[in-house]
């Protein structure tokens, strides 16, 4: 309880801040968010355009775990990682704030699933986020970024959004690890300590998720599930 408690102080502290505390929305914000969305991207800060991206790709990471973690919810996983997609943690944080604890994957995995499962997905969402980090970096304006956190919503509001995701994903790390019968440490404290990239990393090394065969309604067995 003290956790789905923590979960909706952190979502509404961060709607309150976002709408009365950020800086004030800046005239060309629909303008910039138009061009980076259609690839116009001549003049922006490569910082932002990398930042933009992630927040893209972190909602892919999170679907890889609460898709499967909702198999087993009474709310619809699908409707807030999708909404995930355009406004990021104002949506995750109210599904960590209601989602029960969920250890086990009833059932059997359809393409969808087995897709988001696949460690070559983890692979693609890696190389595309090792480019990202790696463009922004290397090229970015960190002078200019900081003065646009400092005067543009979106920019500070998107910055929050990114570290706030990046900070919360263990919480989805227990039951996805009981799922998948890893009993592994190491490989829990790196995805914790480590921000995105351990995330990252725990996507590339899960073992595949196992089946659960069902008839009647009834758990009759499980197909054998990998170690690690």
């Amino acid at each position: 309880m003290s956790r789905k408690i923590g979960f909706w102080l952190l979502w509404l502290g961060f709607i309150s801040y976002a709408f009365i505390f950020a800086p004030p929305d800046q005239p060309d914000t629909l303008e910039l968010i138009t061009n980076l969305s259609t690839g116009k991207i001549t003049g922006i800060n490569p910082l932002v355009i990398a930042l933009f991206n992630l927040m893209g790709i972190l909602p892919m990471i999170y679907a890889c775990m609460t898709l499967i973690d909702g198999r087993g919810q009474k709310i619809p996983a699908w409707l807030f990682t999708s909404a995930s997609f355009a406004v990021g943690a104002f949506a995750l944080l109210p599904y960590l704030g209601l989602r029960e604890s969920n250890p086990k994957f009833p059932g059997q995995k359809n393409l969808f699933i087995k897709i988001l499962d696949a460690r070559l997905t983890g692979i693609i969402l890696t190389i595309g986020v090792v480019i990202l980090v790696a463009y922004g970096v290397s090229q970015g304006d960190w002078s200019d970024f900081v003065q646009q956190w400092q005067t543009s919503r979106f920019i500070h509001v998107m910055s929050l959004d990114f570290l706030t995701l990046c900070l919360v994903f263990p919480a989805l790390l227990p039951d996805d690890m009981a799922r998948r019968h890893v009993q592994n440490n190491s490989l829990f404290w790196v995805a914790t300590l480590i921000p995105l990239f351990g995330a990252l990393l725990y996507l590339c090394l899960r073992p595949s998720l196992p089946e659960t065969i069902v008839d009647g309604g009834k758990d009759i067995g499980e197909k054998l599930a990998p170690t690690a």
